[in-house]
């Protein structure tokens, strides 16, 4: 056999073998990005609100182009790419104003939704302007709302999902952990009001969780993510209250190019 056979032959080997370990682990390959038809659903984490630089068309819905579902198309140009999250929405609003942009064609859903069900806003008001006592209750109707009432809406929402695009991979996403406890904070809440409020958020992303399992969906924590990046942290990647007022208690642009794009796209 000549040298320049066996070099060929070698390098033949060499390549079939690189090939069968990306296959074997797994390891998405660009064009397996490329091809996705990519739908993102949900509410205000998703839109990307707090973020800033909000698309004309979207609204009132505050689309962002420093929103985690635009981050990952720019990164990975899928095939198709609708974004229709919408801040304010509940699954109810998912249901009747987003679930259009699904087709039997869709492969990839990203979703975040369920604290506008319970009342997120309104606990936050709460929490801001009336007594450490008036916010603890608000948290624990929220939470009550999250344990009752909210698994009965996933579930019909998830399975509306399933049934308009059966072979997507659907991923729910949930919400930060908002304070950090014994914080650099020297003002505002209580550091019971801030404890009531994780809890809540905790209870609440229980709730998402399990319904997202049972439905056969992937959840994606940003807790780990957003660890050091709470409020009160000195870092804080999570907007206080602000102006425009509908920018608080959202991600700034670190909080989604940090916290909810890694979250999505170890997943996606």
């Amino acid at each position: 056999m000549s040298a320049g056979k066996s070099a060929r032959r070698v390098w033949a080997s060499v390549s079939t073998l690189a090939i069968a370990v990306v296959a074997a682990l797994g390891v998405a390959s660009p064009a397996s990005a490329a091809g996705e038809n990519y739908v993102a659903l949900g509410d205000s984490y998703s839109s990307g609100v707090g973020a800033g630089s909000y698309t004309s068309e979207s609204g009132s819905c505050y689309r962002s182009t420093k929103g985690y579902p635009y981050l990952w198309a720019a990164a990975n140009a899928p095939a198709s790419f609708s974004f229709v999250a919408c801040s304010g929405a509940t699954t109810s609003t998912v249901t009747s104003g987003q679930l259009s942009a699904l087709k039997s064609s869709t492969s990839l859903v990203s979703i975040s939704v369920g604290g506008n069900d319970v009342g997120f806003a309104s606990v936050m008001q709460d929490c801001v302007l009336q007594s450490e006592a008036n916010c603890v209750a608000s948290v624990n109707a929220a939470i009550g709302l999250a344990q009752n009432t909210l698994p009965g809406r996933l579930s019909t929402l998830y399975s509306s999902i399933h049934s308009k695009s059966p072979a997507a991979h659907v991923v729910v996403l949930g919400y930060p952990r908002f304070y950090k406890l014994s914080g650099t904070c020297i003002a505002g809440l209580t550091e019971g009001e801030r404890s009531a409020i994780n809890n809540g958020s905790d209870v609440l992303n229980g709730v998402i969780a399990k319904q997202a399992a049972n439905a056969g969906f992937t959840y994606s924590s940003v807790v780990d993510e957003f660890t050091g990046h709470e409020l009160c942290s000195g870092d804080a990647w999570l907007n206080s209250v602000t102006l425009p007022i509908y920018n608080s208690y959202h991600p700034k642009a670190a909080g989604y190019s940090g916290g909810y794009l890694p979250a999505f796209r170890s997943v996606a």
